[in-house]
């Protein structure tokens, strides 16, 4: 008989999964959690800088980005009729679809806001006198055969254009509802523009007034005269001289009629680009391909099919070029929260696999002694802890997809890889490490006895030497070039500094400190010190994690903080005060009770009044600045004033500097005001009285003081004086302050007095500076890094205890039975883990703050923070400062969070009895 096959034992992995369920799910969420946020990442960063492109383009004005095609038309060699079939709307409409294949990628051309025509290309003179002609100057028309116009407006009175007669020199046209208000055009009238080769002048019958659709569009707004005439200065005049400047819509069989004008037409394909399929990684795709077009291959291939004198104008190249700028300095600073939270989650996935390692130790040594290989054992840990973490990464970058829809596949998949590959490998890496040779039992595993190798030493040294040096390349190199991530890893390499340092000095402070405490009369004090001096919980990687975790909380509340004191301060510099009210043209005085009104408004706490007048001719001081130059004269209240200017911190000084001379009102050119002044005006005017003549007034003036700002004007240069001194009294402006102050009660106290002033609210303006998605995007991902670096640095708070938690509860068991009272017990766990709690709040601490004045010179927030470069004026950039608050909040909680954990770990252990805890050959 053959014998009986012999049953196979259980299988390794799933015996050793049903043995621990609860650690096997924890770190199933732990690695999940950790793919999630990997993964996300640059999806996000994708994500936000997609949405920049797209609203960058989707929201410039249209006459930057449509491309404008022009050529000119047939040439006057050829015979009318050949030149005629050449600029009607069947030949045009056949020369875009030719354009529109021509244009690379990833240019994609919107039907809906293009348009193609014939246009004048100089403005023609409106011969009829009864046009309106201020200043005796008649208006100029564009004349324009557009198409598409019945798709693209609405027929309010009359009808739209169809006839053109060459030959005769007339053509319908229609017009817009404001250009017929303004040029007093209606249906039936015709405007008559002087023509090229007769005497007799060209005849234009306005046929219908109409009313644009979608008037932001490309198709009205790309060229803003053919929607609304302009009131525009006469050039070569005195800069008093107005005329009329408008467009006359042409039937679009009318193009052959500009010949005989005097305009010189030419043709035009104005494409208006989509931009809904764009994505950040088009952008430099779409910067060739617009230069193509510019100057390169693309603009040969238009020449080929419209003509030698095609040409193409763009302002894309402009709005690409602000993008890549932008999206270069968001760029490393966002980086720096991936690198540290990477580096944080790194280590808490090492410190999970050396938690594994260490709880299994004896497991593991057990299958050495017994034959086992180091491949084998390798083996079996990689099948366990792949079993859980392959597809608990994947269900995270299944997650990360979802959540963030619309980007690349490939960094979410590497990241989330990565993940998966550093779980995977913890625990079987660290366990071969432990085990390649044989061990000894019974040994203490502290710092007290353990002696660092000489290859850890050497590694040590390595790693502190290539941090040291990476530092301070940065510090000589700067943060110009940040292609190799340098300033990027900067809180990371700092870490890594603090980490080596902190491990091997903070031993020794606790020895010293135990020493005395011996002498006390409890043994409480002595033994916490005692063993945290020597406690193997505070190894490298729970100290480099905290101080990482640490640092790029930091790092990121200083940047959010730094982000909205730019905001504030540019704001607050760019109306001066909570509130601005000013007239809506220049030097309109306030209308009487103005100011009574504003200071009774809900949330008004104060208000000041003052006057402007700008284009102040300086003389020729006794200073060393010697070009004539206009700055703005400010006459102020002093004391009210001096209050704003001490509040917003723009230019503060004592209001008795400007004290009253006592002169208001009389003409005197030899009285001396005394002044405060710019560094410039300042540097301009020197120190001897000198003579000002102004509208209000004339008179001398004295720098008494320098101010780089004041609140009134944003501008850089200003000469402030007191207004009672002024001959013309005339207040054109006021400010108001108010913690609580009500935008909509200040706007009708305003408008209840006069219609042509308007007010400016701070908050209103703060708002305006947060119009990219790449702001608010970094914004969120700063977030998001505080978040998670808060979470891992608990984990690794609770790791490390977690790692010598059975050796803290079989000493406390001991200790009781040898009298040790709860309540000792308790204060014993908890001064226990209150030095390394503070080492790392107070490495983190430093290191955050270390981080910060490391790479503040090279970080200016100005861009992340401001969307519109104005705010700036006055301002020093947008520095990166150290938060305090970032600074010190996440340090206490690590502290708090540590005394709670040994507080609970003695809870726990007291409710279980010293017997339960020291059992019969129990080796702890």
């Amino acid at each position: 008989m053959s014998a009986e096959p012999v049953r196979a034992v259980a299988p390794w992995v799933r015996t050793r999964l049903r043995t621990a369920p609860g650690a096997a799910w924890a770190f199933s969420l732990l690695v999940l959690v950790t793919a999630f946020l990997a993964a996300a990442l640059p999806r996000a960063v994708d994500v936000y800088e997609t949405e920049g492109l797209r609203h960058d383009l989707a929201t410039a004005p249209p006459r930057l980005t449509v491309l404008d095609i022009t050529s000119l038309p047939p040439p006057p060699d050829l015979a009318r009729e050949t030149r005629e079939a050449g600029m009607r709307p069947d030949r045009l409409a056949k020369d875009r679809a030719e354009l529109e294949k021509l244009l690379p990628d990833p240019l994609r051309v919107d039907p809906e806001e293009s348009v193609y025509g014939v246009r004048t290309v100089q403005r023609v003179i409106g011969l009829d006198p009864w046009l309106p002609q201020p200043y005796k100057l008649p208006p100029e028309f564009t004349l324009t055969a557009p198409s598409g116009l019945a798709e693209h407006a609405t027929v309010r009175e009359g009808r739209l254009p169809t006839k053109a007669d060459p030959a005769e020199g007339t053509s319908e046209a229609a017009v817009t509802v404001e250009t017929a208000k303004s040029l007093r055009l209606k249906v039936g009238s015709v405007v008559h523009v002087p023509a090229r080769f007769s005497s007799t002048p060209l005849a234009v019958t306005v046929t219908g007034i109409v009313e644009p659709v979608r008037s932001q569009g490309g198709y009205w707004s790309a060229e803003p005269l053919l929607r609304t005439p302009v009131y525009a200065l006469k050039p070569g005049g005195d800069g008093t001289r107005f005329y009329w400047q408008a467009a006359l819509l042409l039937a679009p069989a009318g193009g052959p009629v500009l010949l005989s004008g005097t305009g010189d037409p030419e043709l035009y394909w104005r494409l208006a680009p989509a931009s809904g399929h764009l994505t950040a990684q088009d952008e430099p795709r779409l910067s060739e391909a617009i230069a193509s077009l510019s100057g390169g291959p693309g603009l040969v291939k238009i020449r080929e099919a419209i003509g030698r004198s095609g040409a193409v104008a763009t302002g894309l190249d402009e709005l690409v070029g602000a993008y890549r700028s932008l999206r270069a300095a968001v760029a490393p600073v966002v980086a720096v929260a991936a690198f540290g939270i990477g580096a944080v989650a790194a280590v808490v996935l090492a410190m999970t696999g050396g938690l594994f390692a260490g709880r299994r130790a004896a497991e593991l040594a057990l299958l050495r002694s017994r034959g086992g290989s180091l491949a084998g054992i390798g083996v079996r840990l990689l099948g366990e802890t792949g079993v859980l973490a392959l597809p608990a990464a994947g269900l995270g970058l299944l997650l990360a997809m979802l959540a963030l829809p619309g980007a690349r596949f490939l960094p979410a998949l590497l990241a989330a890889g990565a993940v998966a590959l550093l779980a995977v490998a913890a625990l079987p890496l660290r366990a071969l490490f432990l085990h390649r040779g044989p061990l000894t039992h019974g040994g203490r595993e502290d710092l007290a006895d353990a002696r660092p190798s000489k290859g850890r030493t050497v590694a040590e040294l390595t790693l502190l030497v290539l941090a040291v040096g990476a530092v301070v390349a940065l510090r000589r190199r700067g943060t110009a070039d940040a292609g190799d991530y340098l300033v990027s890893a900067a809180p990371v390499l700092v870490a890594l500094i603090a980490a080596l340092v902190l491990v091997r000095l903070y031993p020794l402070p606790l020895r010293w400190a135990a020493r005395p405490a011996r002498r006390l009369r409890g043994a409480v004090g002595y033994l916490s010190l005692a063993r945290a001096g020597r406690s193997s919980a505070t190894g490298t990687l729970p100290l480099l994690a905290l101080l990482v975790a640490l640092t790029t909380a930091a790092f990121g509340g200083s940047v959010l903080a730094g982000v909205a004191d730019a905001r504030d301060r540019a704001a607050l510099r760019e109306t001066g005060a909570d509130a601005r009210v000013a007239g809506n043209a220049e030097a309109m005085p306030l209308p009487a009770g103005l100011a009574p009104a504003v200071r009774g408004a809900a949330g008004v706490r104060d208000v000041t009044t003052f006057q402007v007048e700008y284009g102040i001719p300086l003389p020729v001081g006794t200073g060393r600045a010697a070009e004539t130059r206009g700055v703005p004269l400010i006459g102020v209240e002093p004391e009210s004033y001096e209050r704003i200017a001490r509040r917003t911190g723009f230019g503060p000084f004592a209001a008795s500097l400007l004290k009253s001379t006592g002169t208001g009102g009389r003409i005197d050119p030899e009285r001396v005001l005394p002044a405060v002044a710019s560094p410039g005006v300042a540097a301009r005017l020197g120190t001897e009285p000198q003579g000002i003549a102004a509208a209000a007034g004339t008179f001398k003036v004295r720098i008494v003081a320098v101010r780089t700002a004041t609140p009134a004007l944003s501008g850089a240069d200003f000469l402030l004086v007191n207004g009672a001194d002024l001959t013309n009294r005339a207040d054109t402006a006021l400010l108001a302050s108010g913690p609580s102050l009500d935008g909509g009660a200040l706007r009708k106290a305003v408008a209840a007095k006069s219609p042509d002033f308007s007010v400016a609210l701070r908050t209103e303006r703060r708002a305006a500076y947060v119009d990219s998605p790449m702001q608010s995007g970094a914004e969120s991902i700063y977030l998001a890094a505080i978040g998670a670096g808060a979470g891992y640095a608990v984990l690794a708070v609770l790791l490390s205890l977690l790692q010598t938690s059975p050796e803290r509860a079989t000493l406390l068991a001991r200790l009781r039975t040898m009298g040790l009272t709860r309540r000792q017990g308790r204060r014993l766990l908890g001064l226990e883990a209150l030095p390394q709690a503070l080492l790392a709040a107070v490495g983190g601490t430093l290191v955050g703050w270390a981080t910060i004045l490391l790479l503040a010179p090279g970080v200016d927030l100005g861009r992340l923070a401001l969307s519109a470069t104005p705010g700036l004026a006055g301002l020093d950039g947008a520095p990166l400062r150290a938060d305090p608050w970032s600074l010190g909040l996440p340090a206490a909680g690590v502290v708090v969070l540590a005394g709670a954990a040994a507080a609970v770990q003695a809870w726990w252990s007291g409710r279980r009895g010293p017997i339960e805890e020291l059992r019969a050959g129990d080796a702890r």
